[in-house]
């Protein structure tokens, strides 16, 4: 067999720290899944669904990856690249009243397998009358992404690609929103880092064992007075650590300071967008006294809030801190590493943040797919809630709206707890609003 006769070897990549600690750090009984849901007013044709998506996934190569293959000494995992998918990637599953339902519990407990390119797997299910669309007419896109290999900015890319290649539309995102300069402005004092933060206090756990559980919710994106020092963004990390508060005093929880870790995305949008796991993760660290003000310290809290995220934001730093990068350093096995991680994971966990704040902001594709399914309405995310964090924040804004996902360990709260938590979210988004007289 001459040179050019033997088959092309596959590209393989290093597993990158982020994809690396998630690995090691993998459970069964609560796997970490993204979960991105986009509703559209009209039906697709399966058919040109799957075509348009499978078009999509080799607009983006870098998503058509598995694991590789290696030795138990072998110093890193790495990424296969695959010329076509391994699997059926788009499923539709029967049209049932509780088809979505269903969905969501998959989407939340069934992580695509690593080892099948590509991680992620796409359902469209058709909404039955009374679900917000046409009668009979509307489609839930349900993408499940496994966390490992790639995050929600990253997939949402691909299915604006695939919705542009459905409908025959340009998808271009549009330009992020302007802010003037900001003044610099030295960082308020917070509570130590050696501080153990504030947990999520129990509430009454799902008597479904393992798992998450999750409630969505539309609301009005808040409003901010022109020219404000602080962002929605901030408006939302305030509102989380509102929310917590009260949840805890409610509970009987010690009074503890909170922390929030945000994730932060630098990334272009457009089809040039780096596919995988892309943001950098900032922690937010609020004082007990500081979420005790009442309203009429709101002003000076959101001030504050926005000149630590604004600090955070602009720190340079690895995605997951130089503890991380280090202890992803290939100089032994691979597995002698995984067994440290995990151990120091359980070690650390009093130190873990109190939640996670995920706001993707406004969503920047049109997603339409032209006739007659029709341009998104609603999209959610929602992120891991594993223990001992438990309890996420995902916010989106799409066509005017707030879309929020709150995501919890059916461990630590049952489904009563989460449409409590909901109303303690609303209530406080709304106290962050400062209308101009």
């Amino acid at each position: 067999m001459t040179t050019l006769d033997q088959p092309r070897s596959p590209t393989r990549i290093p597993f990158p720290t982020v994809d690396e600690i998630a690995r090691h750090c993998h459970q069964s009984t609560e796997p970490e899944t993204v979960h991105i849901e986009v509703h559209l007013p009209g039906p697709l044709n399966p058919e040109r669904l799957r075509t348009a998506f499978t078009q999509a996934l080799h607009h983006h190569p870098r998503i058509l990856m598995r694991e590789a293959p290696g030795p138990w000494y072998r110093r890193r995992y790495e990424w296969e690249l695959t010329d076509a998918p391994d699997v059926e990637v788009v499923t539709f599953p029967p049209s049932t009243r509780d088809a979505l339902k269903h969905a969501r519990t998959r989407s939340l407990d069934q992580a695509p397998p690593l080892t099948a390119s590509p991680p992620i797997r796409l359902e469209a299910v058709a909404l039955p009358q009374g679900t917000g669309s046409a009668p009979g007419t509307g489609t839930a896109l349900l993408l499940t992404v496994n966390h490992t290999a790639l995050d929600g900015p990253a997939c949402l890319r691909v299915l604006a690609t695939a919705a542009e290649l459905y409908g025959g539309l340009p998808n271009a995102p549009t330009a992020p929103p302007t802010r003037p300069p900001d003044t610099p402005e030295p960082p308020t004092a917070t509570p130590s880092v050696w501080t153990p933060p504030a947990r999520v206090a129990p509430g009454t756990p799902d008597p479904s064992p393992g798992g998450n559980g999750l409630l969505l919710t539309e609301l009005g994106v808040p409003h901010r007075p022109k020219g404000s020092p602080y962002t929605v963004n901030d408006q939302l990390m305030v509102t989380t650590a509102l929310m917590i508060a009260h949840w805890n005093r409610e509970h009987g929880a010690h009074p503890r300071p909170l922390r929030i870790t945000m994730p932060v995305d630098d990334r272009p949008r457009g089809t040039d967008m780096p596919i995988g796991n892309g943001t950098r993760l900032v922690e937010v660290t609020f004082g007990t006294d500081e979420l005790t003000a009442g309203p009429a310290g709101m002003g000076e809290l959101l001030h504050r809030t926005a000149t630590r995220t604004r600090a955070l934001k602009a720190l340079p730093r690895p995605q997951l801190g130089h503890g991380a990068a280090l202890l992803t350093a290939p100089v032994v096995p691979v597995a002698w590493r995984a067994t440290l991680t995990r151990g120091l994971r359980g070690a650390a966990a009093p130190w873990t943040s109190t939640t996670l704040l995920s706001n993707i902001g406004r969503i920047p594709y049109t997603l339409d797919f032209g006739d007659p399914a029709g341009r998104a309405h609603a999209v959610w995310f929602s992120a891991p809630a594993r223990m001992p964090r438990g309890f996420t924040v995902t916010t989106a804004s799409t066509a005017g709206k707030l879309h929020v996902a709150l995501r919890w360990s059916r461990t630590l709260l049952g489904p009563g707890d989460g449409a409590h938590l909901r109303d303690l979210f609303e209530h406080y988004l709304h106290t962050t609003e400062e209308h101009e007289a």
